[in-house]
């Protein structure tokens, strides 16, 4: 019997019911449910037993988008979970297939739309992979990567803190998560031109180099973090009412995390200080001086306490990235390859730089052709594939990049964490009370456009 069956024995039951089939067992009626039945179904179903299934979601707010959650309840407590994802499906992957290798970083970008620089991040890297010139990406562009991700990081984290306060009735956790958040999308605002999905990372950089006054602009967000983040802690770490929410709920241990496939701050609350970051660094990171915070109770509090220590540590590596800004150029040298980024943007709001413009107008007909054929047809990629993770904020976010040689993917499939933490749902759930469902899935912290794609 499949889980969209519902078995039931009602008395006078209708079994011409369109639109549910019904076969005779040992248990008695089985209806397989096919849709525009749902009341009728739970009616019957209270008639016969003392459990009764409800929707959480997809509409719900406490769902972190549109996840549905199906729960089997008797009484409060939760007897079965289990997840219904699908709902927010873009075709991103297939889409990819239809746009040349440059134009891709603007589906990828929209997959987790809390953390786009590193959908970003792991896209190029592994078309830089297959390109062969990871060891060419000039230092500068590295750093800058390294701290966009890393201002991304603090950013998701706090949008992870703040609605999962919000669930729970910690209101001023949520209006200070989203003041940060605010500040934080500013900067990303000002580095890149969009506050989110920026497609700032490019094959072989970054779109263009830091405007004026952004290491400025950066400094004074972190003294301004560094004077709030103590907030948090102090609004929640030792208040009794968060603990008692938070603590010895959603727990998974390290081997139900290993068995599930399970990254990021849930398996690092199991005491592993599994960190992408560390384990195989990338842009650069093994030259970073961070810690990888871990906690040991495996809980929903533990994975609180960990994303505010990962926004620290963030903080920290953002403060070297401004120390090591030497200048020099953010995209590859080769100029088969590389977009121009020396960007000036006009009045308008668009533009290219204006040397860029004069040279390619008025200087060389070779270099205007060739920048025709650069941004129509795009650059070829020797025929390969490549897995390059990154460690998202909510995990192992990894792309599965393949080329036939062509100017554009022949196919690009990514390891996303949220659909893979999701597997942890019933786990943390069964046997727990239906209002720790919400806790559970708020210290999972997943994002449904980087889930479906």
């Amino acid at each position: 019997m499949s889980h969209n069956d519902v078995t039931f024995t009602p008395t006078g039951a209708d079994t011409d019911d369109p639109y549910a089939g019904v076969r005779e067992t040992t248990e008695g009626p089985v209806y397989t449910v096919t849709g525009q039945d749902w009341s009728d179904v739970v009616d019957a179903a209270v008639a016969g037993q003392e459990r009764i299934v409800v929707n959480m979601g997809p509409q719900h707010p406490s769902t972190h988008g549109v996840l549905r959650i199906i729960l089997e309840l008797d009484g409060e407590t939760v007897t079965e979970a289990r997840c219904g994802v699908g709902y927010l499906h873009t075709g991103i992957e297939k889409n990819l297939e239809y746009r040349n290798w440059t134009q891709g970083v603007t589906f990828v970008t929209r997959m987790d739309y809390l953390s786009p620089f590193f959908n970003e991040a792991a896209y190029v890297l592994g078309v830089e992979k297959l390109l062969g010139i990871t060891d060419e990406i000039p230092e500068r562009a590295n750093v800058i990567r390294v701290m966009m991700m890393e201002l991304n990081r603090i950013s998701s984290h706090l949008v992870a803190i703040a609605t999962g306060g919000m669930e729970m009735g910690a209101l001023t956790v949520m209006t200070n998560g989203f003041r940060e958040r605010e500040l934080t999308l500013d900067l990303f605002e000002l580095i890149s031109g969009l506050r989110m999905n920026s497609a700032y990372f490019r094959p072989g950089g970054v779109a263009q180099d830091l405007p004026p006054g952004a290491v400025e602009s950066v400094r004074e967000y972190l003294r301004w973090m560094w004077d709030h983040i103590g907030e948090y802690e102090d609004l929640c770490n030792e208040n009794p009412i968060f603990k008692g929410r938070t603590v010895d709920i959603g727990y998974l241990d390290l081997a139900g995390c290993m068995a599930l496939g399970i990254t990021g701050p849930v398996l690092r609350s199991t005491g592993l200080p599994w960190d992408i970051r560390k384990t195989q660094p990338y842009c650069g990171y093994e030259t970073y001086d961070f810690e990888v915070p871990t906690r040991d109770n495996a809980d929903s509090y533990d994975r609180f306490r960990i994303r505010v220590d990962e926004i620290k540590e963030s903080l920290k590596i953002v403060e070297q990235c401004l120390d090591r800004l030497e200048p020099g150029p953010v995209m590859v040298a080769d100029k088969k390859i590389a977009w121009p980024a020396q960007l000036a943007i006009g009045s308008d709001g668009m533009g290219n730089s204006l040397d860029h413009i004069r040279h390619i107008m008025g200087e060389s007909m070779e270099a205007l052709i060739h920048h025709f054929k650069l941004v129509t047809e795009g650059f070829r990629v020797p025929a390969g594939q490549v897995y390059v993770p990154v460690e998202s904020p909510r995990g192992e976010l990894g792309a599965h990049v393949v080329s036939e040689g062509g100017t554009r993917p022949w196919r690009v499939h990514f390891r996303d964490p949220s659909f893979n933490n999701l597997q942890a749902v019933a786990a943390m759930c069964e046997g727990g009370m239906i209002a720790d469902v919400i806790v559970a899935i708020a210290s999972i912290d997943p994002v449904m456009g980087g889930c479906d794609r």
